[in-house]
């Protein structure tokens, strides 16, 4: 039986930081899922600011590598557009950071 859990995935997503906008993943709202099995399998449902994101490879190439460090098994993200994102679904401390809020 595996022994992640969600709030380990989180607390690793943290450290994944959108280079353009400076801030994490979590916070910009866009993770939308995670789902982790009994062997430490790890999906995660997310969405970017736009589909052209350019750095769509990077923050995925990241957010793989923060989760094997933390000992998920296989990794599998699957981006989505549907909820797309938008601002008011940052933290509202990012919006204030970001925005002036």
């Amino acid at each position: 039986m595996g022994k992640l859990t969600k709030k380990d995935v989180v607390d690793a997503l943290y450290n994944v930081v959108d280079p353009e906008i400076g801030l994490d993943v979590v916070n910009l709202g866009f993770i939308y899922a995670i789902d982790i099995d009994d062997e430490d399998r790890v999906k995660v449902v997310m969405t970017l600011t736009t589909p052209g994101c350019p750095l769509n490879v990077p923050i995925q190439e990241d957010i793989t590598a923060r989760l094997e460090e933390i000992g998920a098994k296989d990794v599998l993200i699957d981006i989505v557009w549907d909820p797309p994102w938008n601002p008011s679904m940052m933290s509202s401390e990012s919006r204030k950071r970001l925005l002036g809020e």
